[in-house]
């Protein structure tokens, strides 16, 4: 038995909890709930190695302790941390222990640090293992592998040091204009829960706490535009942003982002309506409420001052800091009766719960070995990620597989031969002389050994600079085939202006060779006029054309007849993508991936996500209102036949909703396929607001082999049938609806289902 119960391993985490508080001074606590040093300052590099600095030295000894120190392990241009000065993974654990030491040896009471790094898509540190973007995760519709991937990355965290992942996953892409549409996994609520679920999962396999940004609604802010307002009614709140949110917290999340958005006028970092009401009362969370970075200093804007700022986003829910000045006057606030200390104990409780979860009272230091299935390697799962994200969009006259044996394969466009370009926003320096594969190495090593493959980058990124175009043009008309490299980048360099919270700073005045990412925002969603320019030239050769997309948001695509023959979107596939491109250019992988968005086929015609309100609208008068790729397409290398949907029941009750459904799908050409198979409700009538259109409810694979015959079976209940009651809670609602399968949303067959009134 020790002197103290919260240093006592077996006593349960409430009463270690409630009796570290009773020891605690308000300085104490005040420092429990702040996170606002940077990591990279907390270290530097050394002839010896590395030493922790005087600047963190003085911020433990301000507050006698650390609530949580962000990026400690953070590299990339904002940060300006690299190679030369940064941490990589052979000390990564090492410095993560130095810090944890010096907090708990020179602190009274020993409290440790929870370490916070950036997991967007894998660990945001020098050697971090890069997955696909979100979107790309989207495309694959596989939550169990995405469940494996990220137990890897977890577990490279958790090996060096690192305690809680902030990851993107609540944002969904309403407007792909928005530069972070990357970190979004789809623009649909049920794809993204599923897979928030997965991501908890697999991170908590590794003994990794997940914060999951950003609550609540942020990926509907007006015009795409980054950080912005939104207008959100709360049905559409409920109905549609906040699925996943409420899935990760089923599923374990440690914390939650409070989004920079607004919500009734009010910051999500301010709002009790979203942190207390619903967060804690009606979902009863009982993890902690960390700000986005800088936010609560954004409230100063309301309250005149940063103390009362900081009292608001206290009382509002919000436990944990991030960057701002406004927590560290939290004593200031409390002895002005702003806040009264039994809130403040509150958030210092949850903070220090989650350091008790984590055992990190009774374990601090790195673990040897972390959690988890250790013989799962993060590369191979990346690439195999990448390779179920690619999606055929487009394949007239069966240009694709190419054919075995063509003599020269022309490689063009301005992503054909970047790694930067391929890897997305959020990702650290990658170690020169890595073995990284672009689009063009991939197609290089996957040709035949008697064809010849050459290269010309064609026009730059962003940009009209044609001057590259004549000698492109050439190289595709000597050749049997152009594969056309063409999309995006969210590539940042040391030119790059950013915000105080990392965001890219784009202007007229300040432009940058990206067209994606955090701060990056498109008013037009075409391709820039270089690349249009070069897709045409090299199609007035009449050689056949590919275009590979590698992007980071559903770029408008042209109208192609006549221009390319087949098209393949690859969302930022990561380090290893252009080998995961070039197995599916050459058929020795089949394309699996399934659009998790709508394209657009211009920005003039946004909103065009499938699952909007469902008023009949006919079009514009200059261009029609659909996508021009509905969500949850993508073809595959066979032909694949589907049968209507058959129910088990024809009429349930709200009381009795359980049947199942199943339809009968048939590979009836010469090729295996991985069936995406779909499931859509579609309410015809009742309930209590307007219907949409129809709305993902369920998704299953089947593995088809030529001329096989499989039914794809998905048991319906309650959670696929339900809808935001009146009371915005989700129930069950007499009336009439279309049970629909297919192989996307715009090629459905339905079955009427009656849900009658229960008595």
């Amino acid at each position: 038995m020790t002197d103290h119960l919260y240093r006592d391993p077996t006593a349960p985490v409430a009463e270690r909890v409630r009796d570290l508080l009773a020891r605690m001074t308000l300085t104490e606590k005040v420092g429990q709930v702040n996170q606002r040093m940077y990591g990279w300052d907390a270290y530097e590099r050394t002839a010896d190695g590395h030493r922790l600095t005087d600047a963190f030295r003085a911020e433990v000894a301000t507050y006698d302790g650390m609530g949580a120190l962000y990026g400690l392990q953070r590299a990339d241009p904002w940060s300006g941390v690299g190679f030369a000065d940064g941490i990589t993974a052979a000390d990564g654990a090492q410095v993560a222990d130095a810090v944890q030491r010096h907090v708990m040896e020179n602190t009274r009471l020993g409290i440790p640090v929870l370490l916070v790094e950036e997991v967007p898509h894998g660990h945001q540190a020098l050697d971090g293992t890069v997955l696909p973007v979100n979107l790309a995760v989207g495309a694959t519709w596989d939550p169990e592998l995405y469940e494996a991937a990220s137990a890897a990355a977890g577990a490279e965290l958790r090996a060096r040091g690192g305690h809680v992942a902030l990851v993107s996953a609540l944002d969904l892409v309403r407007d792909p204009r928005w530069g972070r549409a990357e970190e979004c996994f789809g623009e649909d609520p049920y794809l993204a829960a599923r897979l928030t679920e997965a991501l908890v999962r697999g991170m908590r396999t590794a003994g990794v706490a997940v914060v999951l940004k950003h609550f609540a609604g942020q990926g509907a802010t007006i015009g795409g535009r980054n950080s912005a307002a939104t207008e959100l009614s709360a049905r559409e709140l409920h109905e549609i942003h906040l699925a996943a949110a409420r899935a990760g917290v089923r599923a374990g999340a440690a914390g939650v982002m409070a989004a920079y958005n607004e919500f009734d006028g009010l910051p999500c970092v301010a709002n009790p309506t979203l942190l207390t009401e619903l967060l804690r009362d009606q979902w009863r969370f009982e993890g902690i409420v960390m700000a986005d970075g800088c936010a609560v200093d954004r409230l100063v804007r309301l309250t005149g001052d940063p103390v009362s700022a900081g009292a608001l986003a206290l009382n509002a829910g919000c436990d944990l800091s991030l960057w701002d000045a406004c927590y560290p006057r939290l004593a200031e606030a409390v002895e002005q009766g702003l806040v009264a200390e039994q809130t403040l104990d509150t958030a210092v409780a949850r903070v220090l719960a989650l350091k008790f979860r984590l055992g990190l009272f009774d374990e601090p230091f790195a673990y040897a070995e972390a959690p988890g299935d250790q013989r799962s390697d993060p590369s191979e799962l990346s690439e195999r990620t990448a390779r179920a994200s690619i999606t055929l969009l487009a394949n007239d006259g069966g240009i694709l597989p190419i054919a075995p044996s063509p003599r020269r394969i022309a490689v063009l466009g301005p992503n054909a031969d970047s790694i930067a370009q391929q890897i997305g926003d959020y990702t650290a320096p990658q170690r020169p002389g890595s073995h990284h594969v672009t689009v063009l190495d991939g197609i290089r090593s996957a040709a035949p050994p008697d064809t010849e493959v050459t290269y010309a980058r064609g026009c730059e990124l962003v940009g009209g600079d044609l001057s590259g175009v004549p000698e492109a043009t050439a190289v595709a008309a000597a050749a049997d085939v152009a594969v056309l490299v063409l999309g995006g980048s969210s590539a940042r360099s040391g030119d790059t202006v950013f915000d105080s919270n990392g965001a890219a700073v784009v202007t007229s005045a300040n432009p940058v060779d990206m067209t994606c990412g955090e701060g990056v925002d498109l008013a037009d969603l075409r391709l820039p006029e270089g690349q249009l320019a070069l897709m045409d030239a090299v199609a007035a050769t009449g050689v056949p054309v590919v275009v590979v997309l590698v992007q980071g948001r559903p770029h408008a695509v042209p109208d192609l007849p006549g221009t390319a023959g087949a098209v393949l979107s690859a969302w930022y596939p990561g380090p290893w993508g252009g080998r995961a491109v070039a197995d599916v250019l050459f058929g020795a992988a089949e394309p699996e991936g399934r659009l998790p968005v709508s394209v657009p086929r211009s920005a003039a015609q946004l909103p065009v996500f499938y699952n909007a309100k469902d008023h009949g609208y006919r079009g514009y008068v200059d261009q029609p209102a659909t996508a021009r790729y509905a969500f949850g397409h993508g073809l595959s290398y066979t032909t694949v036949a589907y049968g209507p949907p058959r129910l088990s029941r024809a009429r349930v009750t709200p009381d009795d909703p359980a049947l199942i459904c199943r339809v009968s799908v048939r590979n009836t050409g010469e090729r295996p396929v991985r069936e995406t198979v779909q499931l859509y409700v579609r309410r015809l009538s009742g309930g209590a607001s307007w219907p949409r259109i129809r709305e993902l409810r369920g998704f299953a694979r089947l593995e088809l082999r030529p001329e096989d015959e499989a039914d794809a079976v998905f048991e319906i209940d309650a959670d696929t049938l339900g809808s935001v009651a009146r009371d915005l809670c989700l129930a069950v609602e007499p009336g009439e609806l279309l049970v629909e399968t297919g192989p996307s949303s715009d090629r459905t067959q339905g079955a009427r289902l009656v849900i009658a009134s229960s008595g």
